[in-house]
């Protein structure tokens, strides 16, 4: 595929070594040719590495296995899964998920990625929803306006939300930015 198409999450195969991408911009500098600056994870050694393609560079995008896992709990050895077919457990440290458990709670089924064999990651929904635990008081009369406040929802994640949520309430965020986008159903 072309640089340009490179997309948050993708493997690539970068040194013949699979790569998530963490991050991506595509900048166009004045009078100079476009380009795609990448912050890229070994999956193998976790080492991560900045690589800036050019937009008319082909890069090879890495066939992924998937499958559906139940997230059960972290302790000092990572974060453990459970593949609900086989019972088989599987545990990932922080370095490999970066920050996609602030939005996964325990018992959700999860997709994770596998390559060759091995586990790469987790692929998360474009928004998930969560339960507020912690919050100022809501301000009566209050309605969607410019202020926020700080939420700390059921994961530790702490989102800006509209003054009228109050604790227990739940609300959907996105997982792109961390942004709060609505009351959840």
């Amino acid at each position: 595929m072309k640089a340009t198409e490179i997309r948050k999450g993708n493997i690539l195969r970068v040194n013949n070594d699979p790569h998530r991408v963490l991050s991506m911009q595509h900048i166009t500098p004045g009078n100079w040719r476009g380009m795609v600056q990448t912050k890229l994870r070994n999956v193998r050694t976790g080492a991560s590495v900045e690589v800036r393609f050019r937009s008319e560079d082909e890069v090879e995008k890495m066939a992924l296995d998937t499958k559906q896992m139940q997230y059960l709990y972290h302790d000092q050895h990572g974060y453990h899964f459970m593949d609900t077919e086989t019972y088989e457990q599987v545990a990932l440290d922080e370095d490999v998920l970066g920050d996609a458990m602030s939005y996964v709670v325990p018992e959700a089924m999860i997709t994770m990625d596998w390559i060759e064999g091995r586990p790469a990651g987790v692929e998360l929904p474009s928004a998930v929803d969560l339960k507020v635990v912690e919050t100022s008081p809501g301000i009566k009369g209050a309605t969607a306006s410019a202020q926020r406040k700080p939420a700390k929802l059921e994961t530790g994640l702490v989102v800006q939300v509209p003054p009228f949520i109050e604790e227990g309430e739940s609300v959907r965020v996105s997982t792109a930015d961390g942004s709060y986008l609505e009351r959840a159903k």
